[in-house]
Parts: C-alpha cells; structure tokens; sequence
C-alpha cells in the first residue's frame, strides 16, 4: 500500500505533459508484456494476421493488417517511452510529439520485421502436392492394387512430412514399401509405383 501511495504522489508531481507519455508508457508496456507471455504460452495471437506473402508493396489489406491491435500496441510502446526519454532533452513538446510519432513508427516496423522473420523460421507445413511428382516416399498404409481403392503414403515437402493418399496401376504395395511418385490425381491423390 505504501508502495502505490508513492508512485502516486511521484505521478501528481510530475509536469502535466510527461504525465501523458508516462501514462502511455506504462500501460502500453503492461499490455505488451501479457501478450508477449500469453503469445509465448500459445493463449492469443492478438491480431497476429499480417501479410506473410513477402510482398513490400502495401495494398489495401496490407494497410488494414498494419491497423492490427498488436500493432498499436507497439507504437504505444515507442510514442509513450519516447515521450518520456526525450521529454527534458526536446524544449518543443510539437518537436518532441513528432519524434515520439516517429519512434512509434520505428517500433511497428521493428515488430513487424522481426515477426516476419520469425514465422519464416516456423514451418506451417503448408505444401503444394503437384510437387510430388518424381519424389520417392514410404507407403504407410497398404495400397490396394489395380486402383481398387487408396492407401496412404508419408512425404516429405521441404523438411514437413505429410501424410497423403495413393493408388497404384499394379498390384498391391504392402506397409513400409519404398514407392515413386507417377503423378498426382485430382490434386487430392498421389499414383505410385514400387522402385
């Protein structure tokens, strides 16, 4: 109790323009240290739904996905800390609000770069099958010949292993036999031939 009597007597002896910057400061801060945790833990994305495409140019949905709560929050978190680093260092508080916009800025593009970065790093296990024509993979559930019915194969795409259905033209491909892609039907179906 005496710890919140002092931070408020130290906030009512503050200038009334620092307390602003303070204010945003220390709440942007708060609310971005339980998303950081809640992100981490796996609870929220919070609007995490940038364009990941590797597109530069801003579209009309790239614009909208930089307007995302996690974004604001991190220019809060620049203006706000900005705003009370350079307070008594910048005389014009119009100066000082145009820098701290600026920080902001910076601190958006930061996040926004580093999380591009990181998603490269994390594999969605997206994949295109028509790829699959010419790989070898291992038949994991047996497949029935004459393309009387599918079995099921595991593939690797780029270090993700999927696992799909197969037919083949001959006979019947037991569990755990090594098999080639001969092409992909209806682009839901692999045909395989025994190696």
């Amino acid at each position: 109790m005496a710890m919140v009597g002092l931070f408020i007597d130290w906030f009512n002896n503050l200038e009334p323009g620092i307390k602003v910057y303070w204010v945003i400061a220390i709440v942007s801060s708060i609310v971005f240290v339980v998303q950081t945790i809640l992100s981490f833990v796996g609870i929220g994305d919070f609007d995490v739904d940038m364009d990941l495409s590797g597109g530069d140019a801003l579209d009309a949905s790239g614009f909208s996905d930089l307007l995302s709560m996690r974004n604001a929050i991190n220019f809060l978190l620049g203006f706000g800390w900005a705003g009370v680093c350079f307070y008594d260092k910048i005389s014009s508080g119009i100066i000082l609000c145009i820098i701290a916009v600026l920080v902001g800025l910076a601190f958006v593009a930061m996040f926004v770069y580093v999380f591009k970065k990181m998603m490269k790093l994390e594999s969605n296990g997206a994949y295109d099958i028509n790829t699959a024509t010419g790989k070898t993979c291992d038949v994991y559930l047996r497949i029935p010949g004459n393309r009387s019915g599918t079995g099921k194969v595991q593939i690797s795409f780029n270090g993700s292993v999927q696992e799909l259905d197969a037919m083949t033209d001959g006979e019947e491909i037991p569990t755990g036999t090594k098999v080639t892609v001969v092409e992909v039907v209806n682009n839901n179906i692999l045909r395989v031939e025994k190696l």
